[in-house]
């Protein structure tokens, strides 16, 4: 007897010559559904380096929680160094996520559905490394909880804690309601332990009109809601450095100034994992040229932005001349902090200009150089927001040095891999690319056009 066919979950499949509309789907969109069946060598590959990284970074904490903050080149009065710059740094790559995301919709542009969900995994993810980064930066991690049993609500680092935990439980929610109707897709087709997990995330998923209805109204509020969200959240994040009187953090300018340097790395990082997925997954059908250029010319602008609010910063501590001040200032432009600095403007405006300012030139490798580019510059802003204005405090202090160590280094590398290795599990149980909604994009074309759709996405 001949073997009855199956689908890529190893289900059985009609044998019919015409496939069912779910059978449809599976074949339509197969390469989106594949990593869900299996990873091949090079995926376990990737998670085995991965973990290699991840250990060597918790050897490391180790060795820092036993032996003190000795182990790293924190002092006095530079308190604050790598770990917080990572920790500026992650939380502002979540930014540009949200913002796209929840902007893209809003707008109801069509061109995002490929995208939002992408964007929003690159969210949650960053927010969990960014977070662990705090704990990385205290001597004594176990006191942790005090934080919240004796914590004053006058202090901006209590506002922070709120704030980043408030983000990250609605992303997580943001994140999964557009998730729903795939899930449920999966719950039909997905047999063993997993199709049992999907079945509980699904929420009873049927996928009737009123279901979707709510389900549209919901992710639209939340949309709404998050963009407001992302900004404050990042605003209170600068109000750590600006409630402070330190030497060029004082400033009003700090909050937008973080806010706009947030969607500047964030977009950029999702047009780098955008270029990984396209050619890895082979995604090119869902992630178009057209898709790349549309964030190019958004990147152009922020870069434009970008140096607008750089110049604002310098040009007005210059002009004030507060001693305190132009200490730092001149550290930064002219003195041990000059190579940091003339290299962000390097990798921020000079080569990310050169190539998105010519339309020939935005093709998707010159968009990742850009987009690597951006990412190391705005890392660079980071460090020179954080530690030359603690290296010339307003305290009688002399002239202060800070070297990180091997072992922040190596925490460092770690939290990026524990960035991707997140990323690279929730590639194992669900599909990047939100299959309801291209779905939606082909019926209301059908529509359109006098034709009657096939089924929903999530029929069985």
């Amino acid at each position: 007897m001949a073997k009855r066919p199956t689908n890529i979950f190893g289900m059985p499949t009609s044998l019919r010559r015409e496939p069912t509309p779910a059978e449809a789907i599976l074949q339509e969109h197969a390469v989106v559904f594949r990593p869900l069946r299996g990873m091949g060598w090079g995926y376990w590959t990737t998670m085995t380096i991965l973990l290699a990284f991840i250990l060597w970074g918790g050897y490391s904490y180790y060795l820092q929680v036993t032996q003190g903050l000795s182990v790293t080149g924190l002092n006095r009065p530079v308190f604050w160094g790598m770990y917080i710059v990572n920790f500026v740094f992650f939380i502002a790559i979540s930014y540009g996520g949200t913002l796209t995301s929840a902007i893209l919709r809003l707008a109801q542009a069509e061109w995002r559905r490929p995208i939002t969900r992408l964007a929003e995994v690159i969210t949650v993810c960053a927010l969990l490394v960014g977070s662990f980064n705090v704990i990385m930066d205290m001597g004594r991690p176990d006191r942790l909880w005090e934080l919240f049993v004796q914590g004053r609500i006058q202090s901006p680092i209590l506002w922070d804690v709120i704030a980043v935990n408030g983000y990250l439980l609605f992303s997580v929610i943001y994140l999964y309601l557009p998730m729903i109707p795939d899930i449920a897709f999966l719950r039909d087709h997905q047999p063993g332990l997993l199709g049992w997990l999907y079945r509980y995330l699904a929420l009873g998923w049927q996928g009737t009109p009123r279901q979707k209805h709510l389900l549209e109204r919901i992710i639209g509020l939340m949309a709404l809601f998050m963009i407001p969200l992302a900004i404050s959240v990042h605003t209170v994040l600068a109000w750590i450095f600006g409630m402070t009187i330190q030497p060029m953090w004082h400033s009003t300018i700090l909050g937008p100034y973080f806010v706009m340097g947030a969607i500047y790395s964030g977009l950029a990082s999702l047009i780098i994992a955008m270029a990984i997925l396209r050619r890895a997954l082979n995604l090119e059908k869902y992630l178009t040229l057209q898709h790349f250029q549309n964030f190019g010319k958004i990147l152009l602008a922020m870069t434009l932005v970008w140096l607008y609010f750089t110049i604002a910063e310098y040009l007005t501590t210059y002009y004030g001349s507060e001693p305190a001040h132009i200490a730092v200032f001149n550290a930064k432009l002219y003195g041990e902090f000059a190579p940091l600095f003339w290299g962000q403007v390097l990798f921020c405006l000079v080569i990310p200009l050169v190539i998105l300012i010519l339309p020939r030139l935005r093709t998707i490798p010159l968009l990742v150089v850009a987009s690597i580019s951006i990412n190391i510059g705005m890392w660079l802003e980071r460090v020179l927001i954080v530690v030359p204005t603690l290296t010339r405090p307003r305290l009688p202090y002399g002239v202060a040095t800070y070297t990180p160590t091997l072992t922040e280094w190596s925490i460092m590398i770690a939290c990026a891999a524990w960035l991707v290795f997140f990323f690279m599990i929730f590639l194992r149980f669900f599909p990047i690319i939100s299959i309801w909604e291209i779905e939606e994009e082909v019926e209301a074309e059908k529509e359109a056009a006098g034709v009657m759709p096939a089924a929903a996405p999530s029929a069985k």
